[in-house]
């Protein structure tokens, strides 16, 4: 079953609740995503970590409900 992008939405926000999160549906199937995520918590952390902390957030969802997501994440200017 696919996955809504409100629910994306709210579990990056609940393991972030200070991400500003937009999120695209790029086929228009609920499978395939482009999420951008800016936070203050990802100041002074790599690009990998910032990206481990979304996917933490989204709880194992990747491969399954949630077959791809594009990710972008930057701490605010």
């Amino acid at each position: 079953m696919p996955m809504d992008a409100r629910e994306i939405e709210r579990l990056i926000k609940h393991h972030i609740p200070d991400a500003e999160v937009t999120i695209r549906d790029l086929a228009g199937d609920g499978d395939h995503y482009a999420a951008t995520v800016v936070s203050a918590e990802f100041r002074g952390k790599s690009r990998v970590q910032q990206h481990q902390m979304v996917y933490d957030a989204l709880r194992g969802s990747m491969g399954g409900a949630l077959h791809a997501l594009a990710l972008q994440t930057a701490a605010p200017d």
